[in-house]
């Protein structure tokens, strides 16, 4: 296929913008993905074989700015780290970068965060029950004639005036294999989120 300077420099352009902020990718997959972009383009715009500028800008325009199409290959390649690694940082840093883009991301973001904050509040609240057995531990406290509140407490300062903790030196089993158990949940959680997303979210436009 003959491509004419014009289109030529267009698309070079393009995937210049575009490989400038994939820095952070392996280079191999830049290079990929650089050669995945060009061949859609060219399929795109001259599908008779025939390719004018007119048409480059048209695909160009279909695929968005070339610094949005990088910040959705990045946040692909996090998420598959993520999904490989299964670490709870790896999968919220990733998932930071989805909840940028979009609301699904962020939904997803702040149930993780929910779930991973929960977990370690109690995994911790469980090892610091030894330290302090009067004071850490499920309470609940009174706010009116007919109101409570649970509180998860670490311990620090003294017992809520009129509070009863619940779970005593249980509180050492639910702590641990509870906050365990939240945490695994919440990665299991994630990353079924994170495949649905990836199965039906192509990043090329067909």
């Amino acid at each position: 296929m003959t491509i004419p300077n014009e289109a030529q420099q267009k698309i070079d352009a393009y995937i210049g913008r575009l490989s400038s902020r994939l820095r952070a990718v392996d280079q191999q997959n830049v290079r990929d993905i650089v050669q995945e972009i060009r061949s859609h383009i060219l399929d795109k715009a001259a599908p008779s074989g025939q390719l004018a500028p007119a048409e480059v800008d048209a695909v160009l325009a279909g695929l968005g700015p070339p610094e949005e199409l990088a910040n959705q290959y990045l946040t692909e390649n996090l998420l598959a780290r993520a999904e490989v690694s299964r670490s709870p940082l790896s999968i919220l840093r990733s998932l930071f970068r989805w909840a940028s883009l979009s609301v699904a991301g962020f939904s997803v973001f702040l149930g993780a965060l929910v779930g991973y904050t929960l977990g370690s509040a109690f995994f911790l609240c469980a090892l610091l029950k030894p330290l302090h057995p009067r004071t850490a531990g499920l309470w609940l406290i009174p706010q009116g004639p007919d109101d409570f509140e649970l509180s998860l407490r670490l311990g620090f300062g003294n017992a809520p005036p009129g509070g009863r903790e619940l779970l005593g030196w249980w509180m050492l089993v639910v702590g641990i294999v509870g906050g365990c158990g939240l945490v695994m949940l919440t990665t299991q959680f994630v990353l079924w989120c994170v495949r649905r997303h990836r199965r039906s979210h192509a990043l090329l436009p067909h």
